[in-house]
């Protein structure tokens, strides 16, 4: 996986079958899935509980100290906003 883009490979992708037989559009890759180390989930844990939304300041912050890309950050806290909304 190219961890630059956050997208697989193309031979990863053809590995398991690619995009297209998976459902996707062809021509585009499926994004590889982020596994957070446990120092990362704890950090993204603590802010979340001061914080549900992060504006775009906080998030670079939090990108940068974390050592994750901007996108990763939206989408964990777009999930975890969910997971609460289920939770609840």
């Amino acid at each position: 996986a190219d961890e630059s883009s956050g997208y697989e490979s193309e031979s990863a992708g053809a590995e398991r079958g690619g995009a297209a037989a998976a459902g996707g559009s062809r021509g585009r890759q499926r994004r590889a899935r982020t596994a957070f180390s446990s120092e990362q989930v704890c950090r993204l844990e603590k802010t979340f509980q001061r914080h549900r939304y992060l504006g775009a300041t906080e998030r670079r912050k939090l990108a940068a100290a974390l050592q994750l890309s901007e996108i990763q950050i939206k989408t964990w806290f777009q999930n975890r906003r969910m997971k609460l909304k289920r939770q609840i």
